[in-house]
């Protein structure tokens, strides 16, 4: 592996993908989007005695968002495209190793994807004037953006390298990411809803005299305002009904990209336990399908705290972090395809699709 070569068919890739107006088009929409986007969230998050949390976590998910909306493009006809318009050839009979054509192409995708997290560089700076924005926070989120970035870019090089044509391979990269972003979320939903359990609710009543106060255990008549000394019905009202069971199947969500933002990113709390940001409120509907429900509850009016639930706070410390497991995935996956993608380029081919160009 020579460095000089790597770089220089980076280099050369990135020149190709830059030169065009159409290119500084594109990231003038994408800066007009988080222009719209950071004003949204300035509003939306008004009301909190900080707004900077709420604001960033919204433009981080919406560039990762677009990251991973523009990126099959620009890396999925990477090594076919040049393959079609006879400049790969020209590129094989250098001293270039299969291994640097294909890394060099990678990194240009990368580099591409993270031009456009650059440009949300500027409103990222802007939430955090709205202040209360967590340092951890802001790193962390910042390294999964990136590595996001290349687990998409290096779909799209390893498809482009694997199909012959241009177009199959950029649509099966975005059917590959519109899989590990909706189809996660779909399958969550389908399959937690088609497992279910039969659940058992009781419901104790208090008792009341004639005068529409409540009874007192005690015997005394000094208990309205607490519950705890009422005296409840014996006969129990129970009704059943079918529950769904997602904490079978809460693993299928951990591949998701906006999953791993969210569960990576450190959590900020407001002093009921609730989260400061968008990055907390997904986490929390994450965490909350790993737990198993009840499926014999009792419901008393002389116990209020029946009725409570645990903060999200609480069920975030309870619940286990999920992340790194979809991103590894995600590595090994992209690295393997990389390593299909090479095989299928390296020369001298012995087989090659029926009207592949060579030169």
């Amino acid at each position: 592996m020579n460095l000089s070569r790597l770089w220089t068919i980076t280099r050369l890739d990135l020149t190709q993908r830059i030169r065009t107006v159409s290119w500084y088009v594109l990231l003038g929409v994408f800066a007009l989007l988080l222009v719209g986007t950071t004003a949204l969230a300035f509003l939306a998050f008004s009301g909190m005695e900080d707004s900077g949390p709420g604001v960033y976590s919204v433009v981080v998910f919406v560039t990762l968002l677009l990251v991973v909306l523009i990126s099959p493009t620009l890396s999925g006809n990477s090594i076919n495209g040049d393959r079609d318009a006879a400049t790969l050839a020209s590129l094989q009979v250098t001293q270039a190793t299969t291994a640097e054509i294909l890394l060099g192409k990678f990194l240009a995708a990368w580099l591409t994807g993270l031009t456009f997290a650059l440009v949300a560089v500027p409103f990222l700076v802007v939430a955090t004037l709205g202040g209360g924005v967590n340092p951890g926070a802001v790193v962390v989120s910042a390294l999964v953006l990136i590595v996001e970035a290349g687990v998409v870019a290096a779909l799209g090089t390893a498809f482009s390298g694997i199909l012959s044509r241009p177009l199959f391979s950029v649509a099966t990269t975005y059917l590959v990411v519109a899989a590990l972003t909706l189809g996660t979320g779909i399958a969550f939903g389908l399959v937690g809803t088609s497992i279910t359990s039969e659940r058992t609710e009781r419901y104790l009543a208090a008792e009341y005299d004639a005068t529409g106060a409540p009874v007192c255990s005690d015997g005394s008549r000094s208990c309205p305002n607490d519950p705890e000394l009422w005296t409840c019905e014996a006969d129990q009202e129970a009704y059943t009904s079918r529950i769904p069971r997602f904490d079978y199947v809460w693993w299928m969500l951990a591949p998701n990209p906006f999953v791993i933002l969210a569960d990576a990113t450190p959590v900020q709390f407001d002093r009921y336990g609730t989260p400061v940001d968008l990055f907390g409120y997904a986490k929390y509907v994450v965490r909350q399908a790993q737990v198993a429900p009840e499926l014999d509850v009792t419901y008393s009016d002389c116990d209020p705290d029946a009725y409570n639930s645990d903060s999200p706070e609480t069920v975030i410390a309870e619940t286990v972090p999920s992340w790194f497991v979809g991103l590894g995935g995600q590595v090994l996956v992209a690295g393997l395809l990389l390593w299909w993608a090479g095989m299928r380029t390296r020369t001298p081919a012995r087989k090659l699709p029926a009207g592949t160009r060579i030169a």
